[in-house]
């Protein structure tokens, strides 16, 4: 019979601090745990079913004697914190050098030479919030127009322009541009098209963003699966962080309920293969600006809506929910957090309640995928099938 498998990633849902998190200045993190005790508890029953619980300590989410999934959680063994090194290290990628990231914004030098390629000169060059920062230079971006340029914790060069100022042709030629002529020690793992529309005081981020990705070094899961002749379909900005490597349909989405809305779309009408969506509101609305309550409404809201995927499940599917990295809210700052990350694994034929343990690698998860669908096995990760089975034969 065909095979699914569907992977959900909660961007940034991390399940407590790494052994190395003193590294990165992230001791005491804890996405899941200290948003619950903050919060003084979270109501996700349908995640606790799963095993959500039996993972960590979770305050409202107590671990249960039968869970409906099997559970663990993930360590990553590259180096960094990044939405693209997750990302990549789950299809089978593992970094021994972190992406670059820049909290002082980019090198005089290399703002110089980006003005002198694009024929512009830029405003910005700092680390700020994509909505905070259009409402704030938007106004001089209208009347000069100069593009915004500004990055995140994650290793991103963004650039930010009207749609009426700088037509998206010529704000995708000059996002290409930086893409060119950020090499080396500059290779960021994304150059972000973050287009608006609006009036001043009143700006607000159109759905024409685009990411121009670096490669992955060597082939990955989603074209592992692709050679096998079956479908890869992803849900969000999946197709921009594999720089569409593997894909074989794609959708953007607005929102995690609308990311929810996709995958049970895709989930209606896909055959076999694989189903990954990421939800960035978690991250992107909640984690960068210490939203503690807002997060978790996020996560509550997505767990009246599991129901309703696992309702859509196949007797031959596999669904996966994990995370990329953390963003605990309650840290100081607002940078991405160095934690482990959730595994619940689940399928009407697969076992139930098997404890995962550790994982070396998000690459185990690549493994597995690529072990169940029957496709050749990945560079890197071990994989966990032969522990939760396939009961139904």
């Amino acid at each position: 019979m065909p095979r699914r498998v569907i992977i959900i990633v909660l961007d940034s849902v991390g399940i407590g601090e790494m052994p190395d998190a003193a590294n990165y200045g992230d001791v005491g993190s804890y996405t899941l745990g200290n948003i619950a005790r903050q919060r003084g508890g979270l109501n996700l029953p349908h995640l606790q079913k799963l095993g959500l619980g039996n993972i960590n300590s979770i305050t409202g989410v107590p671990a249960t004697p039968s869970p409906l999934g099997n559970y663990g959680k993930m360590a990553e063994q590259s180096l960094g914190k990044d939405t693209t090194t997750g990302h990549w290290e789950m299809a089978g990628v593992i970094l021994e050098r972190a992406l670059p990231t820049f909290p002082k914004g980019f090198p005089k030098e290399f703002i110089d030479s980006y003005e002198k390629a694009i024929g512009r000169n830029v405003i910005g060059n700092e680390v700020a919030s994509g909505t905070e920062i259009i409402q704030r230079l938007g106004d001089e971006h209208v009347r000069t127009g100069k593009p915004i340029v500004y990055t995140s914790a994650d290793s991103v060069f963004q650039v930010a322009a009207h749609e009426e100022i700088i037509p998206l042709p010529e704000l995708m030629r000059i996002c290409q541009i930086a893409r060119d002529m950020l090499t080396d020690e500059l290779q960021v793992g994304r150059v972000i098209a973050r287009p608006f529309l609006g009036k001043p005081g009143n700006f607000y981020r159109t759905t024409n963003r685009h990411d121009f990705a670096i490669e992955p070094p060597h082939k990955i899961l989603l074209e592992y699966i692709k050679e096998r002749g079956l479908e890869v379909s992803t849900v969000g900005k999946i197709k921009d962080i594999y720089a569409g490597r593997g894909v074989t349909s794609s959708v953007l989405t607005k929102g995690n309920m609308d990311s929810v809305n996709k995958i049970l779309e895709f989930m209606s009408k896909t055959e076999n293969g694989l189903i990954m969506a990421n939800l960035v509101d978690f991250d992107m609305l909640y984690g960068h600006r210490n939203d503690v309550e807002g997060y978790a409404r996020a996560l509550e809201e997505f767990d009246e809506r599991l129901p309703k995927i696992l309702q859509e499940l196949r007797s031959e599917d596999m669904l996966v929910i994990t995370a990329d990295h953390g963003c605990d809210p309650t840290h100081p700052g607002t940078d991405h957090t160095r934690e482990y990350v959730p595994l619940l694994v689940l399928g009407p034929n697969l076992s139930r309640g098997v404890n995962l343990g550790v994982r070396s690698t998000f690459a185990d998860l690549g493994a597995t995928v690529t072990e169940y669908l029957n496709s050749e096995p990945l560079l890197n990760g071990k994989s966990f099938y032969e522990e939760i089975g396939n009961i139904g034969g």
